[in-house]
């Protein structure tokens, strides 16, 4: 197995840091030319140490993959729950919301209890289980094809029905949040529902734990510019808690 020098090690330091790293600044850094830091970097990814990207490397594969919900439950468990508990500062009552499918988003309906009216919209059957419990809770579910990986509703049909309803909060989660591909999912027909849901909702609140950061899903929802809250964990990088808030987006981190 070959053994990292300095100047790898320093790489190895800045990307846990950050998240990923660019060829041109490590050069600067370093100073050395980038044919010596692309060497560095497939050196390294062959340690499978990094994940390469075009213009550098990546702490983790940059592109999401689909995964059944059952999987997903036991990934990043308590950040996922504190993401939940701070997006429920953004319920009030007698709102009218939209809630999307996946795990974090599934955290949440389990936590919502106490409000004296709510109407909510969900395609995802895990979180119309959760929220029928509540009495006060109104649920609407989305009717549509059923992705059984997932436990939630897409298609025609479920785009139909969402289109008639006008909402003025969405809890969106995500495969991946890229700071030039956007908002993606890692199933086409889900990003397209998402769109719909944008659509028809006056405020954008996404969940996503730090692990869907500098990460491109198949099906792409939205540029960044869409989202109006993004809710996440202290693994944000700087660059992207940076480059969302000068676009407008409130980032809150737990």
């Amino acid at each position: 197995m070959a053994v990292i020098n300095l100047r790898q090690e320093q790489i190895l330091n800045e990307l846990n840091l950050k998240g990923y790293v660019n060829v041109v600044e490590l050069c600067e850094t370093h100073k050395v030319s980038s044919v010596t830091i692309r060497k560095d970097l497939n050196l390294l990814e062959h340690m499978k140490l990094l994940h390469r990207t075009h213009g550098g490397a990546s702490k983790q594969p940059i592109y999401a993959f689909e995964r059944n919900i059952t999987d997903k439950e036991v990934l990043q468990v308590e950040q996922k729950q504190l993401i939940a508990i701070a997006a429920l500062e953004y319920i009030n009552n007698n709102d009218y919301i939209i809630m999307g499918s996946g795990t974090t988003i599934h955290h949440l309906s389990k936590i919502m209890d106490g409000f004296k009216k709510l109407t909510v919209l969900t395609p995802s059957l895990k979180v119309s289980l959760e929220l029928c419990q509540h009495a006060e809770i109104d649920t609407i579910q989305l009717g549509g094809d059923i992705r059984k990986s997932a436990t939630s509703v897409v298609g025609a049909i479920a785009e139909g029905i969402l289109s008639q309803f006008s909402c003025n909060k969405l809890f969106l989660g995500t495969d991946g949040l890229h700071l030039d591909f956007g908002l993606s999912t890692s199933n086409a027909m889900e990003a397209h529902l998402n769109q719909a849901m944008i659509d028809v909702a006056e405020k954008v609140i996404v969940l996503a734990d730090s692990t869907k950061m500098n990460v491109r899903g198949f099906g792409k929802i939205c540029n960044l510019d869409k989202i109006d809250v993004l809710i996440t964990d202290s693994g944000i990088d700087i660059e992207t808690k940076t480059k969302l808030e000068e676009l407008g987006v409130q980032v809150v981190v737990v």
